[in-house]
């Protein structure tokens, strides 16, 4: 049976989308990988924050799942939207590659507790760059767009000493033996989503089609714990360009979430965690966000929002 995946064009998520149909194909299917170019892509020069806050990634792949061009989309779990539009779901979420941040850098002499450098870091992400300017406010960070090979050919070019990443696609993209640290989930806690990927198809896919493909590709530990970071995402209405931060693991039964948000300046942050049956997943994930709420986290939010507002 043929069917037609839609997916951004760089060299990773054409990695993501030859994974998942290599699964499709095993079941049966016949997959033809379609590239779509988002406004994400189309606008590197200027910070993601700037373009929007909904669907920088994903809206123009959503056009074609509506037209019915293609029949399902492959993205990056962590690039979703905390609300999808009217007829979209994600319908499975692959088995989660290791979550952490990771200092890339082709020098191995970079410590960034060692103030008396100037270290100058490139990251896209708001998350990272807060978190940065939370633990490490004397380094400089500089706005790094692009894939990863373009980035990488930034850093070899000078731009800066080194790239905050997800290891997901360091790993992915063979970049491994340029990794000088690793950070803990405890000190840079991931974004929601973060070493998945994600189906998203329309609530017109045939159901058929739609089990099968669960069946092939969903891995059923990873689907709880992102069902509980996105709550904690949704309720607290974050986005791909808000720093906010959430971490599920499952152990057995019993799911533990971690999460926060962090001020763009990284000046303020607030966490928290809680924890329950993973059956109540998504109730853990709204549990969190509210007792962040409670703790002066809509403070913190408006005035990001406020932020990003004006720059729009």
């Amino acid at each position: 049976m043929k069917i037609i995946i839609g997916t951004r064009g760089s060299k990773l998520a054409m990695w993501q989308a030859h994974y998942v149909a290599e699964r499709l194909t095993r079941g049966g299917f016949e997959p033809e990988i379609i590239k779509i170019e988002t406004k994400g892509d189309k606008k590197q020069d200027v910070a993601i924050a700037e373009i929007g806050t909904r669907g920088v990634f994903t809206e123009e792949i959503e056009a074609h799942l509506q037209r019915g061009t293609i029949d399902m989309a492959v993205h990056s779990a962590k690039d979703m939207q905390s609300e999808l539009p009217d007829l979209f779901e994600l319908i499975a979420f692959t088995e989660r590659e290791k979550v952490n941040d990771v200092l890339v850098s082709l020098r191995h002499d970079i410590n960034l507790e060692d103030a008396s450098r100037l270290w100058v870091v490139g990251t896209s992400s708001a998350r990272r760059r807060a978190l940065l300017q939370y633990y490490y406010p004397h380094v400089k960070l500089v706005e790094m767009r692009g894939n990863l090979q373009t980035r990488m050919g930034k850093l070899e070019a000078g731009v800066c000493d080194a790239i905050l990443l997800a290891y997901a696609g360091v790993h992915r993209m063979e970049y491994t033996s340029h990794i000088v640290r690793e950070f803990t989930i405890d000190q840079f806690t991931p974004a929601v989503g973060q070493g998945s990927i994600a189906i998203e198809a329309t609530c017109y896919l045939d159901e058929d089609i739609r089990e099968k493909i669960r069946q092939l590709v969903n891995h059923a530990e990873t689907e709880s714990r992102l069902l509980a970071e996105r709550a904690f995402l949704r309720t607290l209405r974050g986005g791909c360009s808000v720093p906010v931060f959430a971490l599920a693991s499952l152990q057995q039964n019993n799911l533990e979430l971690r999460g926060g948000v962090i001020s763009l300046d990284g000046k303020a942050m607030i966490r928290d965690s809680v924890s329950g049956p993973a059956s109540a997943a998504e109730q853990l994930g709204e549990q969190l966000a509210q007792r962040i709420i409670a703790q002066g986290g809509n403070a913190i939010l408006d005035e990001i929002r406020k932020i990003q507002s004006a720059k729009n």
